[in-house]
């Protein structure tokens, strides 16, 4: 099936960007309430099973070094369909694993599938979309993502409640084999044979060392990518902060995820809507303090008592994620602009020290703060400061005009590739 032209269908193509940027959160998340069944059924102990979170944050991060030259060699388009084709397989493969070490593996392959659609979804964008209007869409595509960890968990409850967590991997079949008949007739190509960058080792390994050594790049996916690990290490502790601190059961996970998710919609639309009222680095500031706000009040909160409750527990994280919501798309448009001419690249490596990030939070961070509500407080306030620092070590955050040709080309005049 040829492409289609995203003139043709606009409306359909930022819900399907949101929809293919979803796989993350739902392979996540998905089966966090059938954690103890798969524990038990394939023999594993605690430390394996939160691997299974880190398994597939490793795939993404290393596959994330491929997916965005690859589809400025080839095109957007096809590098997509072939990622959500092998995520279908890998899920196939969880779904029958006999053991812990094949679901390991497969859950790796999971991870080394799905960041096809968030890291060339991020690329198509900014193709098709300049200045407040690619904000406003980075925007709405993020709120749209940001429903999927609130309905993750719901949608794995459900089915945990009448069958075997074999069904919650089947699930995530059936969403790659939707996802795939969507692309396949809605889904543009952007970036056209003339403005491709042929993929040669030399020329990538120099695309990747020129935009390592781009101090701003660095700090802002850094900055974005802390903010974020401040909710990721509740999110990927979520089994023992709802079920052991909170002491609720398969469907007590919407007591964190909804709040939060409602937080991150809210902070989307309204950074949406301030793409066209104020500057991009003031978004970011205001971002900044409501997310210190949500930090503030968690804190204070944990250390008055030592047995959390619902509501009192779960709504400072309705705050913090407006404010990451706020702040991450004008942060996001402003580092992709910094190398017009490879933003596949630039996707890939954003992406990629994105996931490392929460391999750190899920495979070590979160596994040190589960003995206290407290320490996974001070875990996610660390993680929060870090992301400051990073913001206040870099230079303003300003928008690029859309680039011309000969724009992006100036832009790399410092090592051509």
């Amino acid at each position: 099936m040829s492409p289609p032209d995203i003139a043709l269908r606009p409306r359909a193509v930022v819900p399907l960007l949101a929809a293919l940027a979803m796989f993350g959160p739902f392979t996540i998340d998905t089966f966090f309430p059938a954690f103890a069944e798969v524990a038990a059924s394939l023999h594993a102990n605690p430390w394996q099973m939160q691997q299974t979170i880190s398994a597939y944050l490793l795939g993404y991060a290393l596959m994330s070094f491929v997916h965005g030259p690859m589809s400025d060699a080839h095109g957007r388009r096809i590098v997509i369909l072939f990622g959500v084709t092998s995520y279908i397989v890998a899920s196939i493969v969880c779904t029958v694993a006999p053991n812990i070490e094949t679901l390991l593996a497969a859950r790796f392959w999971q991870g080394c599938s799905t960041g096809a659609g968030m890291i060339v979804g991020r690329a198509i964008i900014r193709d098709r979309f300049h200045g407040g209007d690619a904000q406003r869409v980075m925007a709405w595509v993020s709120m749209l993502f940001g429903i999927a960890p609130a309905l993750a968990p719901l949608v794995g409850a459900l089915i945990h409640s009448v069958a075997s967590w074999r069904a919650i991997f089947a699930f995530m079949v059936v969403y790659g084999a939707l996802m795939l008949w969507a692309c396949l007739r809605v889904l543009p190509e952007t970036h056209p044979p003339e403005r491709r960058v042929p993929l040669r080792p030399r020329s990538l390994v120099a695309t990747y060392r020129r935009i390592a050594m781009d101090r701003a790049f660095v700090l802002w996916v850094g900055a974005t990518g802390l903010f974020f690990g401040g909710q990721f290490i509740y999110i990927s502790s979520a089994p023992v902060f709802i079920e052991r601190f909170l002491q609720l059961g398969d469907f007590g996970y919407a007591w964190y995820f909804v709040p939060t998710i409602a937080g991150m919609t809210a902070g989307s639309a309204l950074s949406a809507r301030l793409a066209a009222e104020t500057s991009p680095a003031r978004c970011a500031n205001i971002g900044l303090l409501v997310m210190v706000a949500g930090q503030v009040i968690n804190l204070a909160y944990n250390a008055v008592t030592a047995h959390p409750q619902v509501p009192w527990a779960v709504l400072p994280f309705a705050l913090y994620g407006c404010g990451v919501s706020l702040a991450t798309p004008p942060i996001n448009v402003a580092t992709l602009d910094r190398h017009p001419l490879h933003r596949g690249a630039a996707a890939s490596v954003q992406s990629a020290m994105w996931s490392l990030m929460m391999v750190l939070v899920s495979g070590f961070a979160a596994p040190l703060a589960h003995d206290t509500p407290m320490h996974l407080a001070l875990g996610s306030f660390a993680f929060w400061i870090a992301g400051a620092l990073c913001l206040w070590l870099g230079p303003h955050i300003v928008f690029l005009h859309a680039p011309t040709r000969e724009d992006a080309a100036e832009s790399e005049l410092e090592e051509p590739v």
